[in-house]
C-alpha cells in the first residue's frame, strides 16, 4: 500500500461494514502476481489468459453475454508490446493497463471501452501505430486510444501539458468513453504516487485536484472521483488528512450508532411490506474532513449515512413516506433529486432522520438502476453508439438510446492533434519509449471547427438529449476553440471547471439553458446568442425589469431585451465583474480589444452630454390648459398617477384652493375617490392644439441612444426644447425632454415612437410639467 496515500477504510470501518448486510467483496486483485503471469505470456485461444480473468469475471458480472474474444487479443498485443518495461514501482508495465482496466470493469464498462483500456498506453510508450490499432480492433477502439495518448513533451515543450487536456476534452466531446478511461488511468497512477519525488506527488496531485477530480464530478463518476479525492487530500494536507484518519478510527472503535437507526428502518419498511436493502455508508476522508470543518465537531451520525435502495421510482417514495411517518424527519434536509436531477445525471431523494440520542441521520434513497448510474455516472450508460443493446461489442440498451439522431461516431471525427501549443502531461508511470508524432495541427484545427459550427448550430435549449454530452461539456468546446493559448486556455479551464454546481432558467419564450451557479443575466445572454449577446441591454427576470448584473437562481424565467443591430452596440467592461462563464468572459475581452475606444461608457460620454441648451421654439400651452372643465376660474392639473392624455376619457375632482385634478376615467385612484363619495367636476378636452408637454425615457445605455431618440422624434414632427440625461446608473439612463407638440393628440403616437427605439424600455409623462412660456 503507498505509505502516503490513504488505503481504504481503517479495520474498525469494515468491520462496522460486515455487519451489514452487502454484496461479498471481490478479492482484492495481487498486481505482482498478475505481472508475473503477464510475464509468462498467455494460454491458448479458446480461454482468456490467466492475468485477464479477473477482468473477465468483473465484465461478466455486468455483461453476461459479452463477447471477451476482442479483450484477450488487446491483452496479447498489450503484454507483448510492453514486455521489458517496467514501472518505477518495480511492477511489469502491463501491471498498469490490467489495473486501468479492472477499474472500469467494476464500474459496469461494455467491451470497447475495456480494449482501447487495455492498449490505451501502447500508441504512446511503444512501436505499435494508430494504424494498427484501428486495422486490428475498429475505429472506436482507435479513436478512444487516440483520445487518451499523449502529446510527446519532446515535441511541444512547456505547453504539452494543456494542450493534451485540450485534445483528451475534444475527443471527448465526441465520446465520453475517452475521459473515462484517463480517469481510471489517473486513479492508479495517483495510487502509485508513493514512488515518486515529494515534487511531482504534489504537482500531480494538484492537477488531478483542480482538473481531473471535477471532471470526474460533472461525468457522475462518485466511485473514482471519491478516491482521487481522498487519495489527493492525503499527498497535499498530510496533517489534516492523519486528523481525519484518527477520527474515523476512533468513532469505528465502538459501535455505529447508524446501525440502530438502520435496524429501525428496516423494521418500519417492513411493517409497512415493502421490500427494500438497507444499507450503511461510511463518508470518505474528505467527506467527513469537510462536515467537521462546517459543524466544528462531529456527531456519532455524521461518519455515515443510510442508502436504501428499492426497485422502482415508485418506490422512492413509498419510502420517503414511511419514513416521514413513523419516524421523526428533518423537514429543511429534504431534496428531490429524482423529479429534478443534478447536471452529472444523479438521482435519489436526500432526507434525513432524528435520532432518540438527538443526532440526525441522513438518508438517500434510490432505485438500483440509479445507484449504478450514482457510482459510476456515465460508464453506466454504456456504448453511446451501439444499436439496441448490442451486447457483443458491450453496448447496452439505454447507451444505444443516448446517442441520439445525428450523434458523431467517432469515425466520422479526424485524428485528434493540438492546436498551436506544447508538450504532453508528464508520464506518472516509468520512462517508457516515445510515441509517434502526434498527427498534423490541421486536424485538430478541422475538429475545432467541426465542434463550434455543430455547437453554435445547435438550440440553446436542447443541450443534446444524449446524457453523454451534458450542457457543461457543450459549453466548454466552445469557448476552447477561442482561446489558442495554451496557458490561458489552461487557467480558464481551471477556473471553468472551479464551478461545480449548475442552475437551470427557463427562456420566456419557452426552452432552457443551463449554466453554471453564480451565472448573471450576461452569462445567459452569452449562451443564449453567442457573440450577438454584445447588443443585450437589458433583461427581464421572472417578470420584473433587472439588470444585467442580476446573478440569476435556479428555475428562474428570463428575457433578455436585445438591441436590433448588434454591431452599433457593445459591451461594457463593467459586464467582465458580472461573468461566470469563460464563453461570455473570453468574448467580452475579444470585443473590448478590438475596440478599446468605443465601450458603451465613452460612447456616452462623446455623444450625450448631460443636457442639452433650450432651442428656441413658438410659444405654447401646457396641455392642461387644452382641459375645459366645468368649475369657471379653476387651476387646472392633470394627475400625476394616470398622466391624461387626447383623447382618454376624463374625470375631475375639486380639490383645495379652487383647483381641479384631471385623472383618466379608468384610474384606479379616481375610482377609488368616486367610490368615496368625492365631488366630481365635469371635465374634457378643449381646443388640443399646439402645446408643451415634459416626457420621460427610461432606457439602457448604448452608443447613438440620444440621437436616434431625437431621430424618433423629429420623424412624429415634434421639436425638442429641451433634453437632460441623467448620470447612468445599474438600471440604465433616463431622459427628459421638454417638446413642442404642433397638436396634442399626436402624444401618443410620440410616446409610441420613442418606445420603438431600441434600447428604450419605458416612456412616461413627467409628474409636472415644465413652464410654457406666455401661458
Amino acid at each position: 500500500m503507498n505509505p502516503v496515500t490513504p488505503g481504504g477504510p481503517p479495520e474498525a470501518l469494515q468491520a462496522a461494514g460486515a455487519a451489514q448486510p452487502r454484496k461479498r467483496a471481490r478479492h482484492r486483485i495481487d498486481l505482482r502476481r498478475l505481472g508475473r503471469a503477464a510475464l509468462l505470456g498467455h494460454t491458448g485461444r479458446d480461454r482468456a489468459p490467466d492475468a485477464i480473468a479477473h477482468v473477465v469475471d468483473a465484465h461478466r458480472a455486468h455483461h453476461p453475454d459479452a463477447d471477451v474474444d476482442t479483450l484477450r487479443r488487446a491483452y496479447v498485443l498489450a503484454e507483448s508490446s510492453h514486455r521489458g518495461q517496467m514501472r518505477k514501482s518495480g511492477e511489469p508495465y502491463i501491471t498498469h493497463p490490467l489495473a486501468v482496466t479492472l477499474i472500469l470493469a467494476e464500474l459496469g464498462a461494455e467491451t470497447t471501452t475495456l480494449t482501447a483500456a487495455l492498449l490505451h498506453d501502447t500508441v504512446e510508450d511503444t512501436d505499435v501505430t494508430l494504424d494498427q490499432v484501428r486495422a486490428e480492433f475498429g475505429s472506436e477502439v482507435g479513436y478512444l486510444v487516440d483520445g487518451v495518448t499523449k502529446l510527446e513533451k519532446v515535441d511541444y515543450g512547456a505547453a504539452a501539458e494543456p494542450e493534451t487536456f485540450r485534445k483528451m476534452l475534444l475527443a471527448t466531446g465526441n465520446d465520453v468513453r475517452v475521459m473515462s478511461i484517463k480517469l481510471a488511468d489517473r486513479l492508479h497512477n495517483v495510487r502509485t504516487l508513493g514512488v515518486m519525488r515529494r515534487e511531482k506527488q504534489v504537482r500531480i496531485a494538484k492537477v488531478t485536484r483542480d482538473v481531473l477530480i471535477p471532471l470526474a464530478e460533472r461525468l457522475g463518476v462518485q466511485t473514482l472521483k471519491t478516491e482521487l479525492e481522498d487519495r489527493v487530500f492525503a499527498i497535499l494536507h498530510p496533517e489534516e488528512y492523519e486528523q481525519t484518519r484518527r477520527l474515523i478510527v476512533d468513532h469505528f472503535a465502538s459501535p455505529d450508532p447508524l446501525a440502530a437507526v438502520a435496524e429501525r428502518v428496516r423494521e418500519v419498511l417492513r411493517e409497512a411490506d415493502l421490500t427494500a436493502d438497507v444499507q450503511l455508508r461510511p463518508r470518505h476522508f474528505v467527506s467527513v474532513h469537510r462536515v467537521h470543518r462546517k459543524r466544528g465537531r462531529l456527531g456519532d451520525t455524521d461518519f455515515g449515512r443510510l442508502l436504501v435502495l428499492v426497485g422502482e421510482t415508485a418506490d422512492c417514495y413509498a419510502v420517503l413516506g414511511e419514513l416521514h411517518t413513523c419516524l421523526t424527519p428533518v423537514v429543511a434536509e429534504f431534496k428531490d433529486f429524482i423529479a429534478v436531477p443534478k447536471f452529472n445525471l444523479y438521482q435519489s431523494l436526500h432526507t434525513a432522520l432524528a435520532t432518540s440520542e438527538g443526532g440526525i441521520a441522513e438518508v438517500l434513497i434510490r432505485t438500483r438502476q440509479m445507484h449504478r448510474v450514482a457510482e459510476a455516472g456515465v460508464v453506466a450508460l454504456g456504448n453511446p453508439y451501439a444499436a439496441g443493446g448490442d451486447q457483443g461489442r458491450g453496448g447496452t440498451g439505454r447507451g444505444a438510446a443516448s446517442g441520439g439522431a445525428g450523434a458523431r461516431r467517432p469515425q466520422d471525427v479526424p485524428d485528434l492533434a493540438p492546436l498551436d501549443g506544447a508538450a504532453a502531461e508528464p508520464a506518472l508511470a516509468a520512462e517508457a519509449p516515445l510515441a509517434e508524432a502526434p498527427a498534423a495541427t490541421a486536424e485538430m484545427a478541422a475538429t475545432t471547427e467541426m465542434l463550434a459550427t455543430t455547437e453554435t448550430t445547435e438550440t440553446a435549449d436542447a443541450e443534446r438529449a444524449d446524457p453523454t454530452r451534458p450542457g457543461w461539456l457543450s459549453r466548454l468546446l466552445q469557448w476552447q476553440s477561442a482561446v489558442p493559448d495554451s496557458e490561458l486556455f489552461w487557467s480558464v479551464l481551471r477556473e471553468d471547471l472551479a464551478h461545480n454546481r449548475e442552475i437551470t432558467v427557463f427562456r420566456q419564450g419557452g426552452g432552457a439553458l443551463g449554466l453554471p451557479a453564480g451565472a448573471s443575466c450576461v452569462d445567459a445572454a452569452y449562451a443564449q446568442y453567442g457573440e450577438d449577446a454584445h447588443a443585450c441591454m437589458g433583461a427581464v427576470v421572472n417578470g420584473r425589469l433587472a439588470p444585467l448584473s442580476t446573478v440569476l437562481e435556479d428555475g428562474d424565467t428570463v428575457q433578455l431585451l436585445m438591441g436590433q443591430d448588434a454591431v452599433g452596440g457593445g459591451p461594457s467592461p463593467d459586464w467582465l465583474d458580472h461573468v461566470r462563464t469563460p464563453a461570455a468572459g473570453l468574448a467580452i475581452r475579444r470585443w473590448l480589444t478590438a475596440h478599446p475606444a468605443d465601450t458603451p461608457a465613452e460612447e456616452a460620454r462623446r455623444e450625450e452630454p448631460l443636457s442639452r441648451p433650450t432651442l428656441p421654439a413658438p410659444a405654447a400651452r401646457t396641455l392642461a390648459a387644452s382641459v375645459t372643465v366645468d368649475q369657471p376660474g379653476a387651476t387646472v392639473r392633470l394627475a400625476g398617477c394616470c398622466t391624461p392624455v387626447p383623447p382618454d376619457a376624463v374625470t375631475a375632482f375639486a380639490v383645495r384652493g379652487n383647483a381641479v385634478t384631471v385623472h383618466r376615467a379608468e384610474c384606479p385612484r379616481a375610482v377609488r375617490m368616486a367610490a368615496a363619495g368625492r365631488r366630481t367636476v365635469g371635465a374634457d378636452w378643449g381646443d388640443t392644439g399646439d402645446c408643451r408637454v415634459t416626457l420621460r425615457a427610461a432606457s439602457f445605455g448604448r452608443p447613438h441612444l440620444l440621437a436616434d431618440l431625437t431621430e424618433a422624434i423629429a420623424g412624429e414632427g415634434v421639436a425638442v426644447i429641451s433634453a437632460t440625461v441623467e448620470p447612468p446608473s445599474e438600471h440604465g439612463v433616463r431622459h427628459t425632454y421638454t417638446l413642442h407638440l404642433p397638436d396634442a393628440t399626436r402624444l401618443p403616437g410620440l410616446m409610441r415612437a420613442m418606445r420603438d427605439v431600441p434600447g428604450v424600455y419605458d416612456v412616461s409623462r413627467a409628474r409636472s410639467s415644465a413652464p410654457a412660456s406666455g401661458v
